[in-house]
This record gives C-alpha cells, structure tokens and sequence, in this order.
C-alpha cells in the first residue's frame, strides 16, 4: 500500500564545496532587465532588493514549465539567472523573442560564472533565498536538506572554487532530499509549477502581473484542481528524470513521473516524483516494467501551503 515512511534519511558530509557543471548561467543586462524578467518568469523581480534571491519558472502559454531558475540582481542593471546547462541554449532563445523594443540584453554567461554547491551545519536555520556577497562570489541561501544549509555558491570562472570534501552525488542527494525539483531537458513542459510545490517554497508569486502561463497557473491554485503533487522517494533501483511511474492498481496509465534522481554510491537510489495525489493513498508505486521495485515515499522537509 502507497505510504510514507519515516525510514531514517541519510547522513551527509556536515561541510563542503563542490562544482556543479549541470547548472549554468544566464545574464540578463540593461536598464530594464529586472522589468523584462518580471514580465516572463513566475516572480515578482521589480521589487527584488540586493539581499535575496528569487525561485522562478519560465512557462509556455499553457502553464507548463519549459525551464526553473534562480535569480539575483548583482546591480541594479544586472540579474543572473542560474539554470540547468542542459535547457540554457533554447531558454535563452526563447526568453529573447520576448525582448522587442526592451532595453535589455540575453547572454550565455556561463564562461563569465562557476557555479559551487556547499553544505554545511545547521547551527542556525537561514531563510531560503537570501543573497549575501562573498568576496568577488554570490550565495544563495536554498531549502536546508538532512539537517544541513545549502546554499549555491556563484564565483567567477577565473577563481573557481576548489572541491572540498563534498561530491557532486552528495550535492544531488541533498537537492532531492530538500524536496524541490527542477526542470531540465527531459522534463520540459511536464509540469506545472505547483506540480513541484513551487507555490509552497517561493517559487510562483500570486500577486504580480501577468507573463506567460498565468492564467493557468491561477486557475490550477485557486479553483483547487491541482491533482499532482511532488514527492520524495526511494526506490532499489536506478531512476531516471522523465521515466514514468504506475500504481499496482492501474496498469493502464502511469501514475506520475520522475522529476529528478540520484544514485549515489553509499546511499542508493532516491528521487523526487511527480504522482497524482490518489496514487499514494493505496496500492503501491512503481517504475514502468519493474512491478517489483516499490517505491517508497519519504515526507517533505517543509509544509504545503494552503493560504497563499
């Protein structure tokens, strides 16, 4: 039967750095840079000050998210938006056909930025999104996972910050352990924001104007129809992002899909999947063609929100 389990969570390195080549960089630059991403993305960035960071989603007309990003200002005619490497080059395509008359430029700045996971104690819970300025670097404070700070870590290429005692498999452990997934090439236009409980972890603001997708993203908060929802899940084999999931109940249609997934060496295999929220009251969950690998789903590390 679908059921959450209270399993203990695995314990990861308390501090380190590491390099994050699947995620790179884009550069929005001019006097209306913060404007033409207001305009686009799922987030308010007129009002962005220095000190935070902003989770957002690009979406096409119909809701769907075709990349998610986190984005800063490091002026006020400059804002950088971290973004899988594998959705960069027709991101950047995309958000330019939108551009017109706006006194903005798009560029691939991921020659320009490296960008670092690090995790560290949790000797103090920092809010999520917060920016502050290391040096000639940018941190951006994320969801904390297993006990510990997360944060991304934006330095300049010519300085790259050197791998200290973490590896990139305990960096994807984390980010599927802190419950919130992105998009990347295989998942484009599979979700939803709030298929990735983005409303719930400051991903979407409701308030805003319009940009691509509102109307459906509205639609999908408040007329209660969202029927998916995005959880955390550990499985006794390898999963893979896009793979699709079923329900022992129903062989007919899949139940859900992978958002994202890790391997890790000491640790197994853990993901995050997108399910229909009737699918975890009963029967159990499983990949495509292995009705014996059950799935087993682990609570978020934060509350879904009701009121927002």
């Amino acid at each position: 039967m679908s059921s959450f389990t209270e399993l203990a969570l695995p314990v990861l390195p308390a501090t380190g750095f590491c390099a994050l080549p699947h995620l790179s960089v884009i550069a929005a630059r001019g006097p209306e840079a913060a404007l033409f991403l207001h305009n686009q993305l799922t987030q308010d960035f007129l009002l962005l000050g220095m000190q935070h960071a902003r989770l957002a989603a690009f979406c096409n007309a119909k809701g769907r998210m075709q990349a998610s990003l986190v984005g800063f200002k490091t002026s006020e005619e400059e804002v950088l938006l971290v973004i899988r490497a594998d959705l960069l080059s027709q991101t950047l395509k995309r958000l330019s056909m939108f551009v017109l008359r706006a006194k903005v430029k798009l560029t691939d700045a991921s020659a320009e930025w490296t960008v670092n996971g690090r995790l560290a104690a949790l000797t103090e819970k920092p809010a999520p999104w917060q920016l502050s300025r290391e040096k000639d670097s940018w941190s951006v404070s994320l969801y904390p996972a297993a006990g510990l700070v997360r944060s991304l870590l934006i330095s300049p290429s010519i300085a790259p910050v050197q791998n200290q005692g973490l590896s990139i498999d305990d960096w994807l452990l984390s980010d599927v352990l802190s419950g919130i997934g992105d998009v990347q090439a295989a998942t484009f236009e599979a979700f939803v924001p709030q298929m990735l409980n983005y409303e719930s972890v400051d991903g979407v603001n409701f308030k805003k104007g319009c940009y691509p997708g509102q109307e459906v993203v509205a639609r999908s908060q408040f007329r209660g129809i969202l029927k998916r929802r995005t959880y955390i899940a550990s499985s006794a084999l390898p999963l893979q992002a896009g793979q699709e999931i079923f329900n022992s109940t129903d062989a007919s249609q899949p139940a859900g899909q992978v958002v994202q997934s890790v391997s890790h060496p000491q640790h197994c295999h853990w993901a995050l999947v997108c399910l229909q929220t009737a699918s975890t009251e009963t029967g159990d969950l499983h990949p495509a063609d292995t009705t014996g690998s059950v799935l087993r789903l682990h609570p978020l590390p934060y509350a879904l929100r009701d009121d927002i």
